[in-house]
């Protein structure tokens, strides 16, 4: 290991100049511009340092299924690597997205994806979420093969679209569709540091429309104003709160997690909206957060239950309830050989005792889990002001991860 750590030491201008040029396509998701120049690159990326490589673009027909008609001009594609190692008789797969969301704001270096360095940390959009991960496993690949060191398992990588949104056409069409067989997989977030994800929360995304009837302004008392009636809709889901907050799940670290609603993330009125109008329509959405522990079916029923319960106590109060969009729940008990060797790994790179965190976001690991019933966990580089402004990863931590990946690979034959 020492020869790999040294090596992949040396290799840090190597590391940043890949995390330079992934951040510099703006992979922006919506609407998914930049795929095919980045999945090209990754392909020739992964063949250059051993792999074998392909470029699997998703079906049109399933595109257009899928997407929004504004994004049907936006192909999709997931990048597939392999490595066989002569002997080895399990498979260990390594997933990241490559997608960023949208920028605003004024950032530090002039352009968001600058991918400048400063002081330790690198700069721009997918830095910490989750370009950098693809940068620290590309190094621990390059490392392996340059110094020679032999994995104890095969290797798979999967570098995939629209986790951004909803992974319909990423991990989820990877784990259903592409000719993979992994016995173990890593998503590469989730955690960083000291902590490995066992596990994360699920989300359940639903969206409300109160209907009113309009009227003139000066008359008021003729129509149903929309927007008062969500108000007081919104202010039943307080109590809504306090039923569901008192589910609690106690994760391996010890902290006590609960779930939640954020209510109005988006909120609109309308076609006709004008300040002399009494308003025909109000729409604003529900993010809820399921436990692991959690029926996530159960949730969604009792969400909407509770919402027509509610609507019928407000005089007047006409709703139309619709889900956007869901992402499942997982949980494993890390009290297993593939989770106890990679919290090894952490702790022999980083020199401190490891925890196993369950995420309250969400990310890919559900889908390894659940659809291909493997052991599946989080980790990797991390970052700082996530889909913020001035969006970063401290470079130690890139180094740290990438010697994580190596160390596991050539500790852990499954």
């Amino acid at each position: 290991m020492d020869r790999l750590t040294t090596f992949i030491d040396r290799s840090t201008p190597d590391l940043l100049g890949r995390l330079k040029r992934l951040v510099g396509f703006p992979t922006i998701n919506p609407p998914g511009q930049d795929y095919e120049a980045i999945t090209g690159y990754l392909t020739r990326e992964l063949g250059r340092i051993g792999l074998s490589a392909k470029r699997h673009p998703i079906p049109g027909a399933l595109l257009k299924k899928s997407l929004p008609a504004a994004q049907h001009g936006f192909p999709r594609y997931n990048v597939i690597g392999k490595l066989k190692v002569p002997g080895a008789k399990k498979t260990i797969h390594f997933n990241a997205h490559y997608d960023v969301v949208p920028v605003s704001g004024t950032w530090r270096h002039g352009s968001p994806f600058s991918g400048a360095v400063e002081k330790g940390l690198i700069y721009g959009r997918g830095t910490a979420d989750m370009k950098g991960s693809i940068a620290s496993l590309l190094t621990a690949l390059d490392a392996l093969r340059q110094t020679r060191a032999k994995p104890l398992m095969n290797i798979e990588v999967s570098f995939t679209a629209d986790e951004e949104t909803d992974s319909i056409l990423g991990s989820n069409w990877v784990v259903d569709h592409a000719p993979i067989k992994p016995d173990y997989a890593i998503v590469m977030e989730g955690a960083e540091g000291d902590q490995v994800c066992c596990g994360h929360n699920g989300t359940l995304w639903m969206e409300v429309t109160v209907h009113g009837r309009a009227a003139h302004g000066s008359t008021p008392e003729e129509g149903v104003n929309a927007l008062e009636k969500m108000a007081a809709l919104v202010r039943e889901l307080e109590a809504y709160k306090g039923i569901i907050g008192k589910k609690t799940f106690v994760t391996p670290e010890g902290k006590t997690m609960r779930p939640t609603i954020n209510v109005g993330g988006t909120f609109s009125c309308g076609d006709g909206a004008k300040i002399n109008t009494v308003p025909a329509k109000a729409v604003f959405s529900i993010d809820r957060r399921v436990l692991a522990i959690e029926d996530h079916d159960k949730a969604e029923r009792d969400l909407r239950a509770y919402l027509a319960a509610a609507a019928r106590r407000i005089p007047g109060c006409k709703i139309t309830v619709s889900k956007v969009s869901e992402n499942f729940s997982c949980f494993s008990n890390p009290d297993q050989p593939f989770f106890k060797a990679m919290a090894s790994s952490v702790r022999a790179v980083r020199g401190k005792p490891t925890v196993f965190h369950v995420s309250t976001g969400f990310n890919d690991v559900h889908f390894f889990a659940h659809h291909l019933k493997i052991p599946t966990l989080g980790y990797g580089p991390g970052g700082d002001d996530i889909h913020a402004v001035d969006e970063k990863a401290r470079v130690k931590d890139l180094l740290s991860a990438a010697k994580i990946y190596a160390n596991l690979l050539t500790t852990f034959a499954g």
